[in-house]
């Protein structure tokens, strides 16, 4: 009688999905499949937060699925949680997917005589291709960053000039923190309106219900409709406004080549958030010139993008971040100024800071910066 082989392959499998199954179908034709799922602990410590769901409910739904002979929690940790099984089990296969796929597994399996299988990533016939990682991405409610004009969402700023802020949809690739000018707090209250996915229907009219939603009858401070519209508007936003809440233009671009070129000329550099109780608007000192600055440097900025010119952009970066320390002077700290003038306003095209006080470096460059975070717009 012939040995039937045995087949291992490892993950986290959170948020199981078609391309999961398929992986399943494939690797089992190879022999009886075992499969190691990730301890809770060592997926928290791998991708710094914690699995959807816990090893304990992985484990079920993946045992659930036919192709399937058992699924078990790893007992290692690391990269290679799954050698203490790899070595008990023996197995003669070990699958993974090309982006699964690591020198060290190989290594591993070589030693051990274990044949090491790369498999391609094939989706069911008829199906959409999944991966773990856009899954995710696309359940999670976005961040949105801007990128020029910022205060002119304030009647106060716009009622002596009107002007134009942008704004950008980002898919959220990295949690922000909190504090930093990235609009976490409207994030948070749309999160408790609609959970962390995004809401169905037109995006300006779910936005309204989020400014109405942060900002009800009475409240001490008016949170800029900028922060909502860029959270859930996709792409990249011009916002006129003219002494209003509510901008009394929207114009908006998805275009691809657009929207592909700012991900990869926008750079982030943490700063330190800014303390909490820190008021950004304990000295104001508008002008009519410089609140127009402010609103030019918006529509720049604008027109910049559309061109793919990332000189303009920058250059409408600065020209926001300056404008704002003539007029708010405590929303550029002279710390903050220091470090800007030192290290990046006189070496890329421009740059600004994500938040009043604190939060990032943004920076306008199509070289790369060591260090830096990216971003993606999402359309």
């Amino acid at each position: 009688m012939v040995k039937e082989r045995k087949v291992l392959v490892s993950g986290c499998y959170d948020l199981l999905h078609a391309g999961h199954i398929a992986f399943f179908k494939t690797a089992a034709q190879f022999g009886r499949l075992f499969v190691a799922v990730g301890a809770d602990d060592n997926v928290r410590s791998l991708k710094g937060k914690a699995p959807y769901f816990s090893q304990e409910e992985r484990v079920y739904m993946v045992n659930s699925v036919r192709f399937v002979e058992s699924a078990f929690v790893a007992s290692g940790s690391g990269m290679l949680d799954f050698e203490p099984d790899i070595r008990q089990i023996e197995p003669d296969v070990f699958v993974v997917n090309r982006d699964g796929h690591t020198p060290e597994k190989e290594a591993m399996c070589r030693n051990l005589g274990i044949e090491y299988k790369i498999l391609e990533r094939i989706p069911e016939p008829g199906l959409p291709a999944r991966a773990s990682s856009s899954t995710k991405r696309d359940l999670q409610f976005p961040y949105r960053i801007c990128l020029a004009g910022g205060w002119m969402d304030q009647p106060w700023v716009s009622e002596i000039h009107p002007g134009t802020v942008v704004v950008a949809q980002l898919w959220p690739t990295i949690e922000f923190n909190d504090r930093s000018g990235m609009a976490t707090s409207s994030r948070k209250v749309a999160v408790e309106v609609w959970g962390n996915s995004l809401p169905h229907g037109d995006p300006v009219a779910n936005a309204r219900i989020l400014f109405g939603a942060e900002n009800p009858p009475g409240s001490q401070y008016v949170s800029g409709s900028q922060d909502h519209i860029g959270l859930l508007n996709p792409g990249i936003s011009r916002l006129y406004y003219d002494g209003h809440y509510w901008p009394s233009r929207i114009d908006s671009t998805k275009d691809k080549d657009i929207c592909d070129w700012l991900s990869h000329v926008i750079h982030l550099i943490p700063l330190e958030p800014r303390p909490a109780g820190y008021d950004p608007l304990r000295e104001k000192n508008l002008t009519r010139d410089t609140v127009q600055e402010l609103g030019d440097a918006g529509e720049q900025c604008w027109k910049s993008i559309l061109r793919k010119d990332a000189a303009g952009l920058g250059e409408s970066m600065t020209r926001t971040f300056l404008a704002w320390k003539k007029m708010l002077p405590y929303t550029v700290p002279d710390c903050v100024m220091k470090e800007m003038e030192e290290k990046y306003l006189p070496c890329y095209a421009g740059a600004i800071t994500s938040g009043s006080g604190g939060g990032y470096v943004v920076v306008a460059s199509e070289q790369e910066i060591a260090g830096s975070l990216h971003v993606t717009v999402r359309r």
